[in-house]
């Protein structure tokens, strides 16, 4: 199995819907946040560099399936795992978790990408930053 990175976080009263169950759209900030926690632990930062321009990861696809509610209050645990590496993209995979057991998993894509004028550019994941990913993600 792939090498995990989890972080821990409490649900915030702010997150949660008139039912005081986190909102399902808040699993895809918490999949960002975590994805932003496991770039810190590697020394690096989803904004980065490619030497010349600055580089950032839009995202060209996710999604998110639920199968128990999490609530007010509720420690979650979310399991960010690197299940793809290609040229010019990474997917990753969260679970999370409350008291052990796993209520909901998502997947999301990124893209390395330039920032050019007000658009992005896709452009090929710079050569040490796609050997690092590869080597999480085979770990």
């Amino acid at each position: 199995m792939d090498k995990e990175f989890t972080v821990s976080r409490r649900v915030q009263f702010c997150e949660t819907d008139l039912a005081g169950v986190l909102h399902f759209s808040n699993y895809y900030r918490l999949m960002e946040e975590a994805e932003c926690a496991f770039w810190r632990a590697q020394g690096l930062s989803v904004i980065g560099s490619d030497g010349e321009k600055a580089i950032s990861w839009p995202r060209v696809s996710s999604n998110c399936e639920y199968y128990a509610p999490a609530r007010f209050e509720d420690e979650l645990e979310i399991a960010l795992t690197v299940v793809e590496v290609s040229t010019r993209s990474v997917t990753y995979q969260a679970e999370f978790r409350c008291r052990g057991r796993r209520i909901a998993a998502g997947r999301v894509t990124g893209v390395c990408c330039v920032t050019v004028g007000n658009s992005f550019e896709p452009v090929a994941i710079p050569a040490r930053l796609r050997e690092k990913l590869e080597a999480i993600r085979n770990s």
